[in-house]
């Protein structure tokens, strides 16, 4: 009877963790295989070498762009070393990238780790940037002032809150208001990756300002990059191992309402949108175990979806560029800019493209 009951338990066991692996690979698409999209006037952008996770365009063409992300269960070319905002002028025939000098007498530039950015233009067109940072596997806001003529950064301010653990992104509303996404619950290594494992949909989405700070969004599969609509009434959530991107509507109080939810067949990572169509483009993942398994071998792919009209009731997804590692090594963001695109990654390289 004993040895009858310690094989059931054992039996139970086995099947608990075989129905769980599998959800995981269906959620990681680790089966799937890339069909390539290729654009004819690509070229991969000179000084970036260890990722550009995230980046935004102002109005005026000029591009911020985070680099040397070093986040955890993910590869870094340079872990050792600091990472840096870049910033590229679209208006050039043939941009390059520069480097930002980042100053401010309590800026701790050496465990500057930036992930997520984000941008404020004041009412004197002040340009504020927000960056989501992990110094020491932890999660702040950096506040910074753009100096233009100066190329260099301001920094302002430190951002620490208890219900901001886990930072992946954020929008600003407000030169210290943001919308920011944790991509896990668990603040413990041990903890998130069985998280991230059994599919617990504990991560969630806060408002944040300095006087108000509170979970306005939750239950997701690890919510990723966060945009808003170009009217300022819509946001866009990526929830990565769900496969969606999300519609809330905003309020006045800074609460969101759910709209709608749309499906995509790969993992979607950070969101940009046009200024002028509100077209959405999404950097994504087509392949998730790749970026958490790196093989140089078997790189990860990248792929970038055009999303047209996203509050009919049948958007046009346009995959728009799409291969399987040869150039681009698992792509998170992609954004637009008077026919020209920028498409940048994890932990490697970036890609220029002309339309």
């Amino acid at each position: 009877m004993a040895k009858l009951l310690v094989l059931t338990v054992l039996g139970l066991g086995l099947a608990f963790f075989r129905d769980y692996r599998s959800s995981y690979l269906a959620r990681m698409n680790a089966s799937r295989e890339v069909k390539s999209v290729e654009l004819p006037n690509c070229k991969l952008i000179k000084g970036i070498e260890t990722g550009a996770e995230d980046l935004e365009i102002l109005p005026n063409g000029l591009a911020f762009i985070s680099s040397g992300l070093r986040y955890p269960g993910v590869k870094s070319f340079e872990p050792d070393k600091p990472g840096k905002i870049l910033l590229m002028d679209l208006n050039k025939e043939d941009p390059t990238v520069l480097e930002l000098k980042m100053t401010g007498s309590n800026f701790d530039a050496s465990s500057f780790n930036p992930h997520g950015i984000s941008t404020f233009t004041d009412e004197d067109n002040t340009v504020y940037l927000l960056v989501v940072s992990h110094p020491d596997v932890k999660s702040t806001v950096e506040l910074f002032k753009f100096q233009e003529e100066e190329k260099s950064l301001l920094h302002l301010k430190t951002i620490k809150h208890e219900l901001l653990p886990n930072l992946n992104d954020l929008v600003a509303v407000g030169r210290e208001h943001f919308y920011a996404t944790n991509d896990h619950y668990f603040v413990d290594q041990y903890m998130r990756s069985w998280e991230l494992y059994l599919g617990l949909a504990w991560s969630n989405v806060v408002y944040y300002s300095p006087d108000d700070v509170r979970v306005v969004a939750s239950g997701f599969d690890f919510a990723n990059g966060i945009s808003m609509s170009p009217d300022r009434k819509y946001v866009y959530i990526a929830e990565l191992l769900a496969h969606k991107i999300h519609v809330y509507e905003k309020h006045a109080n800074w609460t969101l309402t759910p709209l709608k939810s749309l499906d995509c067949d790969t993992l979607v990572d950070n969101i940009s949108v046009d200024p002028v169509t509100g077209d959405l483009w999404v950097g994504c993942h087509p392949n998730g175990m790749k970026i958490f398994s790196y093989d140089p071998e078997n790189p990860p792919g990248s792929e970038v979806l055009q999303i047209q009209n996203i509050l009919a009731e049948e958007p046009k997804v346009t995959v728009v560029y799409a291969e399987d590692g040869k150039v681009l090594h698992g792509s998170t963001v992609a954004s637009v800019y008077k026919g020209k695109m920028l498409v940048g990654t994890v932990f490697q390289k970036a890609l220029y493209c002309e339309f």
